[in-house]
């Protein structure tokens, strides 16, 4: 799964980035520092691995993982080709979801593409790129469904109907995504990659005087955020990209300093992987602990082919107990004796906290 950092040019996108993967990703105070996109991978933080670990007295930990891609810096006009924008605007339709990085802090040393700043005029501007270059996309693809149902094929008319009623709606200033839509619909909709189905998060880049605090450039995002149903994680990135240098416990030290008990850059990434609609289920034992990532709704079969085809084509069962549950009874053993550990079978939807063993024939 991919996630597309996004936001104006010089609002600490490539900062970031360099926190979320602690890859290198150039970051200078100006515009179209970034062009070609930076790929990073990074894990989810799970807790929950470590707990495991422990009660296994397991030394290897797997961690879930997020791809996340540094868009460079859109500006008004993108989707007429403004600032290499055409070149930008396809690195977003490549992704799953977007990453809108905000900025919501003074300082007359970085420079701001429109000199001053403002959060919402900033968000309204590449929202309503992402929704020009939607609007051009159906406009061709309505044309073409209108002349196919001169050939008396009426299924092309229903088509062009549904996407004409998104394509009002996008005249309105309103994305694709927030489009009422029943579930063909939605489908057709799919089909077309349009930029503004993406579901977004908002990251309000703040200053460091403003960690702990909510200043009004913040309380406008989220006011923002709410009309779309949308959340909003408040994080320094220049403060988080130091944080990605540190150990573990100077890292935990950093926080405390700062009055806080998680980054923004951990807030972030969980929100992110909940964004996606995604879960994890558990694996553990005395070689490894693992976090495996499916889909919201997978049932137990599938859910096993993620570790490895023969596990679902052979699937006979899953062996369940809950994370909470297992850490109460201190041992699978345990679970088992006081009858905690379910047997589960083609039909089960996987949840969260499950921690599982597959049986499956060879």
């Amino acid at each position: 799964m991919k996630l597309g950092v996004v936001g104006l040019p010089n609002v600490g996108k490539s900062t970031l980035f360099n926190a979320i993967t602690k890859a290198g990703a150039q970051s200078a105070n100006y515009p179209f520092c970034t062009i070609e996109p930076n790929i990073g991978i990074v894990d989810v933080p799970d807790p929950r691995l470590e707990n495991l670990a422990k009660l296994y007295n397991c030394k290897k930990i797997t961690h879930t993982m997020l791809e996340f891609v540094d868009i460079a810096g859109l500006v008004k006009g993108a989707s007429r080709g403004e600032g290499l924008g055409n070149k930008f605007l396809s690195h977003i339709r490549e992704v799953d979801a977007i990453v809108h990085v905000v900025r919501c802090f003074d300082d007359d040393n970085i420079v701001h593409v429109e000199n001053t700043v403002d959060p919402i005029r900033d968000i309204d501007t590449i929202n309503y790129e992402l929704i020009f270059a939607d609007m051009e996309t159906l406009e061709k693809r309505i044309a073409k469904l209108n002349q196919s149902a001169k050939g008396g094929d009426k299924s092309f008319l229903k088509d062009a109907a549904v996407l004409q009623k998104v394509y009002d709606n996008l005249e309105k200033g309103i994305p694709a995504r927030l489009v009422d839509l029943d579930e063909e619909e939605q489908a057709l909709v799919k089909e077309q990659f349009l930029l503004t189905t993406k579901p977004v998060i908002y990251a309000a880049n703040i200053g460091e005087d403003d960690i702990g605090t909510e200043n009004d450039y913040v309380k406008r995002v989220k006011e923002f955020a709410k009309k779309e149903n949308s959340e909003v994680i408040v994080l320094c990135c220049k403060v988080e990209e130091e944080l990605s240098t540190l150990e573990d416990d100077e890292k935990a030290m950093f926080l405390d300093e700062l009055g806080i008990h998680e980054s923004g850059l951990d807030q972030l990434v969980t929100a992110c992987y909940s964004l996606l609609g995604l879960i994890s289920y558990l694996t553990a034992g005395e070689k490894e602990t693992r976090a495996w990532t499916i889909k919201k709704g997978t049932k137990a079969p599938q859910a096993a082919g993620k570790i490895h085809s023969d596990f679902e084509k052979g699937f006979i069962r899953a062996e369940i107990v809950d994370y909470e549950v297992l850490l109460e009874c201190g041992s699978v053993q345990k679970a088992r004796e006081l009858g905690k550990v379910r047997s589960e079978g083609k039909d089960y939807v996987m949840k969260e906290n499950d921690v599982v063993e597959f049986r499956f024939n060879v």
